[in-house]
């Protein structure tokens, strides 16, 4: 297994994300412990030492679960990572009840690393406001010696990331961003790295799979990366992200033992990509988007012409990730930081947008669809 300094530590290269342990009977909160027992033992066995968990993570479950399990090992061979709930704005006057009640989950008397859950455009206000003491608790937690670690996780953009940084930056130690070769350009991971290894803030990565949508592509895009490096698909994944400035730890939400087996395999080497490699992956993810994505490029024609005056940019650019992924929580949960009369239903079809756009963008039909998929 290949490992990274982190400051005075030795983490492994790839850690175990426990958002998609193994269930039963397809019950997202009943976890199949014996099974993620197992592949803990085997992550053990190959060098992974560092397991993230979440408040809310299968229904509130993961923490007991991880907890549990983890605790057959002696508490100096693994770091333990958890998060509080921010995403959930109701959470926000409660860091000192659910930090004591996550301690008690997990069966530890303190976390090796510890983040601020998933910084957005929903919930960066609530985060920075002094009224719920939420920065000032952790940092008496981690004076206390109850948190070794504090970072914090982003889905926002990256003007999001940069005010959360403006303020809570000098305390931040590391930072977990959604980050893989789609990504790049199609959410601006680019420009989250690029901003991340400026304030030198090292780089935990999320869904380096797109949630598995990278881990198989059409057979045709298969033949053209083989034809450079004989890996299989999802390696190409990770090998991408062994290229990337500033990525020390990347986590893998293993789903089933197979899948972890290949995993570990592939972290056995650092095998970065060559320049050409990198340019023929990210032309894969760029004929993937242009199958589903709208072609905006933020011009504001439409704006200027639009009688209700909406975002058309910045909502196309949603209506693209909810679409190419198929739903999720992204597009809604950047939604709740928009004024209901500026979402996409507000959408009168005038068409006065279309008759400007360079791209012939037929908005008023997106507007449509994407106000159709966020009711349904």
């Amino acid at each position: 297994m290949i490992t990274k300094t982190f400051q005075n530590l030795r983490l492994s290269a790839l850690g175990m994300g426990a958002m998609r342990l193994p269930v039963v009977d397809g019950n997202d909160a009943q976890i199949d412990e014996a099974e993620a027992a197992r592949m803990v033992s085997y992550a053990m066995e190959h060098g992974i030492n560092y397991y993230d968990t979440a408040w809310g993570y299968h229904d509130g479950n993961s923490e007991t679960a991880m907890g549990k399990i983890l605790a057959a090992y002696p508490w100096d061979s693994y770091f333990l990572a958890t998060k509080f709930p921010g995403y959930d704005l109701s959470n926000m006057d409660k860091v000192e009840e659910i930090f004591e009640k996550q301690l008690e989950k997990c069966g530890v008397e303190y976390f090796d690393f510890y983040l601020f859950h998933n910084v957005c455009e929903m919930n960066v206000d609530a985060y920075l406001d002094e009224k719920y003491g939420i920065l000032d608790y952790l940092l008496k937690q981690k004076e206390n010696g109850r948190i070794r670690h504090l970072g914090f996780s982003a889905h926002g953009s990256r003007e999001v990331m940069e005010r959360f940084l403006d303020s809570y930056g000098s305390y931040m130690e590391f930072c977990q961003i959604q980050l893989n070769y789609l990504d790049w350009d199609f959410q601006d991971a680019k420009g989250k790295v690029e901003l991340l290894n400026s304030c030198h803030i090292p780089i935990w990565v999320m869904e380096p799979l797109r949630g598995g949508k990278l881990a198989f592509l059409p057979e045709e895009q298969e033949e053209k990366l083989s034809k450079l490096r004989g890996e299989k698909t999802p390696a190409w994944a990770f090998r991408f992200l062994q290229t990337v400035p500033g990525v020390t730890v990347v986590l893998s939400g293993i789903s089933d033992f197979e899948q972890m087996k290949e995993n570990i395999s592939t972290f056995e080497e650092n095998k970065p990509l060559d320049k050409k490699e990198w340019e023929a992956l990210l032309g894969v993810a760029g004929e993937m988007v242009k199958k589903i994505a709208l072609p905006c490029t933020g011009c504001h024609y439409c704006v200027s012409h639009c009688p209700k005056q909406l975002d058309i940019p910045a909502l196309l650019e949603l209506y693209n990730e909810h679409s190419f992924t198929g739903g999720g929580f992204i597009a809604p949960m950047a939604l709740m930081a928009v004024p209901e009369d500026k979402h996409p239903d507000a959408c009168i079809g005038c068409r006065s947008c279309e008759a400007v756009c360079p791209q012939q963008i037929k908005i008023s039909e997106a507007m449509a669809d994407f106000a159709s998929r966020l009711q349904g």
